[in-house]
């Protein structure tokens, strides 16, 4: 965006004067805030959204029905259980937003801003076209900038895939998202928000919520299970009508029929379970951009890893010094480096160079300079002089091919400048002596060093089931030494472009890929069946972080790549991938018991109201016991959200076949036992009709009790202590369902024995249950 002639002036002190709060309110009613603009959905739409969805949709309509033939309490209770789940989602959903919102807040940038002609910090988000500002050494260049003085060393890998960092002198573009390295300069706003030069790009970017692969997939079943349960259900009116039921005896059977066959708490425990994991991520300084990113995190099975600052530690340090004079050691050449050396902290390689000469020679004092030339980027060489035992001496620092002008470079010396080269290290030559007689002093070689949990963590994510890649803009000689510093040992593949048909396992490093690669390199992956999780950093990355199963942003992320990503990154290094690895596959497992409860449970009470009509002639089962019985059973349901669970030691994949075979064993002995029960009640105990529902409703209530304790354990029920609130929430509800039956309140009485009875046999039910299970899940392999 070009800046209007209000800005402009014929000469610098009017260029340098900013803007005024008056021109600034203006420009900024005409350009808008300095900020890449996000969709924003209203607090009723986020709770309509919650109604409309195919399971909400059965419930209503039954409520509906319910209400249209004069049900109007059953309707009530119906739409209560709707209303309760509708407000954990909404809830949970939006307590995940305000996380998001209280870490952008942390996250905002300042800048230094010339307003009203004084110098002021200001938010980044407020600068408008015109602003003159001032950046330095460590700052995030906050719009699209015009150096009007001063020079910069600015890191624009984020944006451009360019590993180096780029010299910009008066008159050049920076561009918003860059990092100064080195430099101070004062500078024009030409552009800003979605108008920067980068900033269209993340306009694409979209912010909305995906739905998991694993909703999709129990809501696959749910689908297969709807079918099945509609066959059931033609079959019982059949019947009704046959044996001349009456029309409102035949709507109130199918509702009940409805209601039972309804997953009425998935999205509540599905969302549940992710706020959950994501509060405990939220602790380990991992942040989930979107709820669903959770359930993808359980699922990879590659992790392409960003190098600088996931590996090292994103941070230039003295890697090796090479003396190339008998005289000299390794601290004499960092002695003579450090004075020519800038002292003010500028410079990452000054900073460097320093700390190095300080850590080997603590115990002498270095010579004191006398004079001193700072880098400049055009000679591509730093100068001092200094006072050395009486004698002046001259140092020059720099690159080797400019210092080689002064102090050439011998055969050896050459060999071993090559050897640093080859094996990825940035060298500096340095130099010194009389003025006249300088010579070479030897070779001091810089690299981001790994962090020390790099090789540690990537060992654990090997035992994990996922396979590391390493994916960097650097060269590959500098990528390799990484690699096996920190125990990625593999192939490298060449730069260029990257092969349609790679896979993870062909190589360990890709090196010189630029931001628009790393999209080819995920579809390769998936086009070979591999769920991908992927680091990124830049505006550039954002479409590999929405391709991939699992986008990461790492620490240093720009706005644009955090929206794009499910997870964010607060801290360096592989942890919190890790950490929310393990959290994924433990939420995948309490979604996974959910799923087999549907399996088991759902076709298996459509069996016992249609044999209980064929056996007493009678519903066995009304609208309003079923939805109370949903409703208790709701909260343990979703207490098992808040279970321990402990993680898959491999990616986890829903195999949707399996676990409808596991189910046929499960619900044939549950319908087994439930008939038993069903018919001790009506053959044996001479209930009347209205007794035996609410047999059917403790019965039904106490055997789902058991059977989310047989299914939250892959092993034996008592191998792990389920969490407090479920326990507790299991109580409450059989006292609560026993209550109810015993006193007969809203729904005919039935004898304490018959209800201790009830409670003894579900017991011996759920061990008998358990060890069916084991049998099952070892032959189908579920773990």
């Amino acid at each position: 965006m070009n800046v209007s002639a209000e800005s402009k002036a014929p000469d610098a002190q009017a260029t340098f004067a900013g803007l005024s709060s008056a021109q600034a309110a203006r420009r900024r009613a005409e350009f808008g805030p300095n900020a890449v603009a996000e969709e924003r959905v209203s607090p009723l739409k986020r709770i309509v959204r919650h109604f409309w969805a195919p399971v909400p949709w059965m419930l209503e309509a039954t409520i509906v029905l319910q209400i249209a033939i004069g049900q109007r309490v059953t309707g009530l209770l119906i739409t209560a259980l709707l209303i309760v789940n509708v407000a954990l989602g909404a809830l949970q959903e939006s307590r995940a937003d305000a996380a998001l919102a209280l870490l952008k807040q942390r996250l905002s940038l300042k800048s230094r801003v010339k307003r009203d002609e004084a110098w002021v910090d200001l938010p980044a988000a407020d600068l408008v076209p015109g602003d003159v500002v001032e950046v330095s050494l460590g700052d995030v260049v906050p719009a699209d900038l015009t150096l009007l003085r001063g020079s910069l060393l600015v890191d624009q890998s984020m944006l451009t895939g360019e590993s180096i960092p780029v010299e910009l002198p008066e008159g050049k573009t920076a561009y918003a998202g860059g990092l100064v390295r080195r430099g101070e300069a004062i500078a024009e706003v030409t552009a800003t928000g979605s108008k920067t030069y980068f900033g269209r790009t993340a306009e694409l970017v979209s912010v909305a919520h995906v739905e998991s692969t694993e909703q999709k997939a129990v809501l696959a079943v749910v689908r297969n299970l709807t079918v099945v349960n509609f066959v059931i259900v033609v079959g019982i009116v059949a019947y009704a009508l046959a044996i001349n039921v009456s029309l409102q005896q035949i709507t109130l059977l199918v509702l009940t029929a409805m209601l039972s066959a309804v997953p009425v708490a998935l999205a509540a425990t599905f969302t549940l379970a992710a706020a959950l994991g994501a509060r405990t991520l939220a602790m380990k300084g991992v942040l989930l951009t979107r709820l669903s990113a959770l359930h993808e995190a359980a699922t990879i099975d590659v992790l392409c890893c960003d190098k600088t600052g996931t590996l090292t530690r994103n941070e230039l340090a003295v890697g090796t010094v090479c003396p190339v004079q008998a005289d000299y050691g390794a601290a004499d050449v960092l002695a003579f480096a450090a004075l020519a050396s800038s002292k003010e902290g500028e410079d990452p390689i000054d900073t460097a160079v320093r700390q190095a000469a300080i850590a080997h020679n603590a115990d002498r004092a270095l010579p004191a300079v006398v004079a001193f030339t700072p880098f400049d980027p055009a000679a591509k060489l730093a100068e001092a002089t200094a006072i050395d035992q009486g004698r002046e001496i001259r140092i020059i620092k720099g690159a080797p091919a400019a210092v080689a002008a002064f102090a050439p470079i011998g055969a050896e010396a050459g060999e071993q400048l090559d050897a640093l080269d080859r094996a990825g290290y940035r060298t500096l030559a340095v130099a010194g002596g009389p003025a006249g007689a300088l010579q070479l002093l030897g070779f001091v070689a810089f690299g981001d060093p790994p962090r020390a949990d790099s090789a540690a963590l990537l060992a654990e994510l090997r035992s994990l089931g996922v396979l590391p890649v390493m994916v960097t803009g650097d060269a590959a000689t500098t990528a390799a030494t990484v690699a096996e510093a920190i125990g990625l040992n593999g192939k490298i593949c060449p730069p260029g472009a990257i092969p349609e048909s790679v896979g993870p396992g062909d190589f360990a490093v890709y090196a010189g890929v630029f931001p628009e690669q790393k999209f080819q390199l995920v579809k390769a992956f998936q086009r070979e069946g591999h769920a991908v999780g992927m680091c990124g950093d830049g505006a550039n990355d954002a479409p590999a972080l929405r391709q991939a199963q699992m986008g990461i942003a790492v620490s240093t992320a720009t706005d644009v790549a955090k929206a794009a990503a499910g997870v964010v990154l607060t801290e360096p290094g592989l942890g919190g991938i890790v950490a929310c690895i393990k959290e994924g596959r433990s939420a995948f497992q309490r979604v996974l018991t959910y799923t087999l409860m549907i399996l088991v449970n759902k076709c298996v009470t459509l069996i016992v109201l249609g044999v209980g009509l064929v056996m007493t002639g009678h519903a066995v089962l009304t609208p309003f016991l079923q939805a109370l019985a949903m409703l208790t059973n709701d909260f343990v349901t979703m207490a098992r959200a808040a279970d321990h669970a402990r993680p898959s030691p491999y990616p986890n994949a829903w195999r949707v076949r399996n676990l409808m075979f596991a189910a046929l064993p499960l619900g044939a002995f549950r319908l087994l036992y439930l008939l038993v029960i069903l018919g001790v009640g009506w053959f044996a105990l001479r209930l009347n009709p209205d007794q035996m529902q609410t047999l059917t409703f403790v019965m039904l209530g106490f055997a789902g009790q058991g059977n989310v304790y047989v299914l939250r354990e892959r092993g034996r029920l008592w191998h792990s202590r389920p969490a407090p609130v479920m326990v507790m929430a299991s109580f409450c509800d059989v006292v609560l369902m026993g209550s109810l039956a015993a006193a007969g309140f809203m729904m005919s009485a039935l004898p304490l024995p018959i209800i201790g009875i009830l409670i003894g046999t579900t017991l011996l039910f759920t061990l008998a249950m358990d060890s069916i299970k084991l049998a099952v899940f070892a032959r189908l392999r579920i773990d």
